[in-house]
């Protein structure tokens, strides 16, 4: 792997999906791009990074995308975002929606869907507080293949583990041979759709909760501040944003402010 290629692929990946690759990773290449090559039966990364820049819209320039985002999510991740949803936003978005509103949710960048289907299940656990007023998730992703795992909604048992309690899982998921599949009521309130950050949001509607989380990290600050402006032109006014506990808005855009004291949580400034 010559410096220049990595130089290229780099270049490539942050125009294509906003992913800052640096030198440390370069190790990630090796791991995650050395099958394709060898399928592919290219020699190297220069050849590799030839073939893609030859055809940027590509079934394998695509492929390269997918094969370099980092897919790592969990049920409930970190529990703060989830508790102020359960606790704060269904109650007072439901009053002002009234019962036969709609409350939209966004889970960006949602992976194998992990995310997305725990706030279907907040929803449904929370029906009463809801008093009527319909959840609507969209989970969104860059990579096609995640995306199908997301609407399979289908788990290992070492993924139900992480982070979904136990009463949560007999209730929402029955059980398939070795994996556990989430059961039509959560699965009927998200829709899946592939959908690149970088492009303008404006197609996906108006949304009343954005979960954003852990992806800002992998962008450059310019990307950050742009996905952030975009979010905020389809965010209600009253709405909510989630980003990760590592991430914040601070230094990068004027259009949001903490939300109620809580960690990464934010409202529309």
């Amino acid at each position: 792997m010559t410096s220049a290629s990595f130089s290229q692929l780099a270049e490539f990946l942050q125009t294509r999906s906003g992913l800052v690759l640096t030198p440390d990773k370069m190790y990630l290449v090796e791991t995650r791009l050395g099958p394709l090559m060898k399928r592919e039966g290219l020699p190297d990364l220069s050849a590799l990074v030839g073939r893609v820049r030859a055809a940027l819209s590509s079934p394998i320039a695509t492929e390269v995308v997918e094969l370099m985002t980092t897919n790592e999510t969990l049920f409930f991740r970190d529990g703060k975002p989830f508790e102020h949803l359960k606790e704060k936003v269904w109650s007072r978005m439901a009053a002002t929606r009234g019962p036969s509103g709609t409350i939209r949710v966004w889970s960006a960048a949602c992976s194998t869907g992990q995310e997305a289907y725990s706030v279907g299940m907040s929803a449904l656990e929370n029906a009463a507080t809801l008093g009527g007023c319909r959840v609507e998730i969209l989970g969104t992703d860059i990579s096609r293949d995640v995306l199908k795992r997301a609407e399979q909604g289908r788990y290992s048992q070492f993924e139900v583990q992480r982070g979904l309690p136990i009463t949560m899982l007999m209730r929402h998921f029955r059980k398939e041979g070795a994996d556990w599949h989430v059961k039509d009521p959560v699965r009927a309130l998200v829709r899946w759709r592939e959908w690149n950050l970088l492009a303008p949001p404006g197609p996906l509607g108006r949304f009343d909760v954005v979960f954003l989380r852990n992806v800002l990290i992998y962008f450059d600050q310019a990307t950050k501040a742009r996905v952030l402006d975009q979010i905020a032109s389809v965010l209600a006014p009253d709405g909510v944003l989630y980003l990760g506990g590592a991430e914040t808005v601070l230094g990068l855009t004027s259009r949001f402010a903490p939300l109620d004291g809580v960690r990464s949580a934010y409202a529309l400034a």
